[in-house]
């Protein structure tokens, strides 16, 4: 269920979406995926995925 959210920055006055264009790094392991963001705005988010 939660694949199926829309993940926005959290950037105060932002929330643009987390577009796969912006993802710039990803890190596997057997617990899951973490994925780093840079926002439009300049902000990184990263994201945890199982």
């Amino acid at each position: 269920m939660l694949d199926e959210l829309a993940a926005t920055c959290e950037q105060k006055g932002c929330d643009r979406p987390l577009r796969e264009d912006n993802c710039i790094l990803v890190y596997r392991t057997d617990h899951g995926e973490r994925r780093a963001y840079e926002c439009d705005c300049g902000a990184v988010i990263v994201t945890v995925h199982r």
